[in-house]
């Protein structure tokens, strides 16, 4: 009876797991789902996924999903950063240093005053300090949101270079902050104080994210294995973030330290397999955690409305009207001024003149908070001064902005009429520095064979030819729109020529004809081969 009762026990445990595998399994087939939509609907991806798992929230039967915090600030925060910083130019976060600077730490202490004066002036009996913790937990934007707006708009590369350039470090400036307002509510905490913790978390921070970024880079030099290159890649956030945070630095300045400093080098210590391998899961990873995330924000609805249940009615209304005005207008606030103020200084306005008024514009609306405020909200605020409080403003912010600035943004961005990435700009850039790249190739193919004599000259003859129709395709894309290029023609043929070869391997596979593992390897190399063709 006992080893029944046990099985019974085992058996409903597994009937939760598999319970929870489901919620999962659904959860990714809604990302799937809706960010198939987005690609028909004038919606981004993020906001429509708010939309739908707000309306989800409210389905009889839909699990009760639920943000656990440390869940995203261990597990998804650190790859989501590091795959943000592994898509940054380092050349366009030096270039726009400055700009970056004044949003990823003023801004964000800016806001951090203005929202935790409006919340203390509002909510009845709610500490100073409690007001800045709220206004250091929705200062952070979040530009996953807003830079899927701007590229599908067209948005100029440099504006979205320095919204993505904000978010790499925001997070840190916020949660420092948060930090030093949660112990300001136990006790007295004095500028030095603040400064301290602040020099720690970045300081620390960066230097612990290059010596993991280090270890990192000499691990995988050592090493030709695909496989192994991908799992370091997948420890490597993880293993900044986490020894960061252990010595009270930021977490989040390590890992995007890390991510930086490696993106520059990965051609020196990954092989080309392993980038291969590497950089479609990556993708893969980025999509589903940012998918899943934005999901969550609009699935945790009826969970965060019931912990106010119960609050006198206007005190919540007002709050969440006067904290919402207080985040969306204090970025115009500061971006104007900081944008204008500085270049009254000669020597800068020579080296950085000042960009037109609708710039600026168009920044200060892109400012769509997202689920690091959340999550910050969940796990710190419950334990101060009117926590769920707190907790209720934080959504009500992030909903606020991700829905109402995120659904006008497209609009601002066509009103304000930038001028977006030039394709024949682009095309003309890669054109010549292609056909270089070409001239450098063959060059050096004349000093292999001028030093090995046994080169048949059939294969210089493919080789040579080969490094000059990659110059000429580039070209090609500058040519008449009137009829097909032929390297176009060539990608045509050549993925009906592989359909065919793929189609009788295989026939060949099933007839026995030939092993799997051949079958295998040879499906392999005519699937990279159509990749390749994919791009033009």
């Amino acid at each position: 009876m006992a080893t029944d009762r046990t099985l019974l026990a085992a058996a409903a445990d597994s009937a939760v797991t598999v319970g929870g595998l489901f919620e999962v399994l659904g959860l990714v087939l809604v990302v799937a789902a809706v960010t198939a939509l987005s690609r028909r609907v004038p919606v981004a991806g993020p906001i429509l996924l708010v939309l739908v798992g707000f309306a989800l929230s409210y389905v009889p039967g839909v699990p009760d999903y639920r943000i656990d915090p440390n869940v995203v600030l261990l597990l998804l925060l650190p790859p989501l950063l590091y795959a943000a910083a592994w898509r940054t130019s380092n050349r366009s976060l030096r270039a726009n240093l400055r700009t970056i600077g004044l949003l990823s730490v003023g801004l964000v202490l800016f806001t951090t005053v203005v929202v935790g004066l409006v919340a203390w002036a509002v909510v009845p009996g709610l500490p100073l300090a409690a007001g800045f913790a709220l206004g250091a937990v929705v200062a952070p934007p979040d530009a996953v949101a807003a830079t899927a707006v701007a590229r599908r708009t067209g948005l100029p590369r440099r504006l979205v270079s320095v919204l993505e350039g904000e978010s790499l470090v925001n997070d840190a400036t916020a949660l420092t902050t948060l930090r030093v307002a949660i112990a300001a509510l136990a006790g007295s905490v004095s500028v030095a104080d603040f400064l301290g913790e602040f020099v720690l978390a970045a300081a620390g921070g960066a230097a612990i994210g290059l010596g993991a970024a280090w270890v990192a880079a000499q691990l995988h030099r050592r090493t030709d294995e695909p496989m192994i290159d991908v799992v370091l890649s997948l420890l490597t956030p993880f293993t900044s973030y986490l020894l960061a945070e252990a010595v009270g630095a930021s977490g989040v300045v390590a890992v995007v330290t890390t991510g930086l400093w490696l993106s520059t080098r990965w051609y020196r210590y990954f092989t080309a397999a392993s980038r291969t391998l590497a950089d479609p899961l990556w993708e893969v990873i980025d999509f589903l955690l940012t998918g899943i995330v934005f999901a969550l924000i609009g699935l945790e609805l009826p969970s965060i409305l019931e912990e106010v249940r119960g609050l006198p009615a206007g005190t919540v209304v007002g709050a969440a009207v006067a904290v919402t005005l207080a985040v969306v207008l204090s970025r115009p606030a500061w971006v104007f001024p900081a944008t204008y103020l500085g270049r009254l200084v000669p020597r800068l306005r020579r080296r950085d003149p000042a960009t037109p008024w609708q710039y600026p514009a168009v920044l200060s609306w892109a400012g769509m908070r997202g689920v690091v405020s959340l999550a910050a909200a969940l796990a710190l605020l419950p334990g101060v001064p009117q926590g769920n409080l707190l907790v209720f403003l934080t959504f009500v912010v992030v909903v606020a902005t991700l829905v109402g600035q995120g659904l006008t943004l497209p609009w601002l961005i066509r009103r304000a009429a930038l001028p977006g990435p030039s394709a024949t700009e682009d095309a003309l850039q890669e054109a010549a520095v292609q056909h270089e790249a070409a001239n450098a190739a063959i060059k050096r193919l004349d000093e292999l064979v001028a030093g090995d004599g046994a080169v048949p000259p059939d294969v210089v003859d493919r080789l040579r030819d080969k490094a000059e129709l990659r110059g000429l395709f580039a070209w090609e894309r500058l040519g008449s729109r009137d009829r097909e290029p032929p390297s176009t023609v060539y990608r045509r043929l050549r993925r009906e020529m592989l359909a065919v070869e793929r189609a009788v391997f295989l026939r060949a596979r099933d007839e026995g004809r030939i092993e799997e593992e051949v079958v295998t390897a040879i499906l392999r190399e005519l699937d990279t081969e159509e990749m390749l063709l994919s791009r033009g």
